[in-house]
């Protein structure tokens, strides 16, 4: 049972991005400082939630936007953009690649033959979010997250050994028929970087449980959704009102969002939310706990 005294909880960016004079920093000055928690959005994420037979992003997702995992092996195989540069090429983006339904449906098309042709299924759960189903049977090299690739070299993270052998051959067909598709030449012309590559993540079978001491979540994050949904918390979606409204045992995500965002736009309603003990979580590990009778403690300043 979740713990009515749990405060509401904010999931903040990494602290290095707020700069001092960021009015987050003045709150620091005056909360006590706790222990540092997980790090890193999938950490972060096994921290709020507990799979009771392992943590599978990509089975997740896809019951959760198919509602098909059954009892297969997902794999989490997501649109992405990398540039070649003198040391090999780097992870620029993984999602988000402003794609229509109909644009990533036709990109998967072209690839699909070549997945067929390996003994899996490659689909296409929204714009953003692909999935390959897995047959039975075969084991799943390490597989790097996006947030952990993101900006590096790619050699850092690819699959290794004898078992992610197939996997960089995959990856590289499936590469070189990205990098032919008319699609991408239309992209470039409008501006857009073009969806060269696929990112392979978060295989596995969807856990049999989640649990969770959440009351709700405020987040338009898919993943957070998926396993919110599997451990029965309910899950608003981001909004100034919906955050205004979160109570004590709520978990707010704002970890994706940039410093400066939180500064701006979404600054009145964070502040509104000071008036109840408060905990700020950032994913970089660091946490604090503010209680509202913490703005007396003048002598610390207004900022850390």
């Amino acid at each position: 049972m979740a713990d009515a005294a749990r405060p509401l909880e904010l999931w903040l960016p990494d602290l290095p991005r707020f700069e001092p004079d960021h009015p987050l920093r003045a709150w620091l000055a005056r909360a006590d400082r706790l222990d540092d928690g997980p790090r890193g959005f999938l950490g972060g994420l096994a921290g709020y939630f507990d799979c009771a037979d392992g943590f599978a992003p990509a089975a997740l997702t896809r019951e959760l936007l198919a509602g098909d995992a059954g009892d297969a092996i997902w794999l989490s195989a997501d649109p992405a953009w990398i540039q070649p540069d003198l040391n090999g090429a780097r992870l620029l983006a993984c999602g988000q690649m402003q794609l229509s339904v109909d644009e990533a449906r036709t990109l998967a098309e072209s690839l699909q033959p070549a997945f067929a042709d390996a003994g899996m299924a490659l689909e296409v759960g929204t714009p953003d979010r692909w999935h390959v189903r897995v047959p039975p049977g075969l084991a799943l090299p390490a597989f790097a997250s996006p947030d952990q690739a993101l900006g590096e070299n790619l050699v850092q993270h690819l699959p290794e050994g004898p078992q992610g052998r197939r996997w960089r051959a995959l990856l590289t067909e499936a590469q070189v028929l990205l990098h032919q598709h008319p699609l991408n030449a239309r992209r470039r012309e409008r501006g857009l970087p073009p969806v060269n590559s696929l990112w392979l993540w978060g295989g596995g079978h969807l856990p049999t449980e989640v649990r969770s001491q959440l009351h709700a979540c405020v987040s338009d994050d898919v993943l957070l959704g998926a396993l919110a949904a599997r451990a029965g918390v309910q899950v608003v979606p981001r909004t100034p009102q919906a955050i205004a409204e979160a109570g004590s045992g709520w978990l707010v995500d704002l970890q994706d969002l940039q410093a400066s965002e939180l500064a701006g736009s979404w600054w009145p309603t964070l502040q509104r939310l000071a008036a109840a003990p408060l905990q700020l979580s950032f994913a970089s590990g660091e946490r604090w706990l503010q209680r509202p009778w913490h703005r007396l403690r003048f002598w610390r300043g207004g900022r850390r």
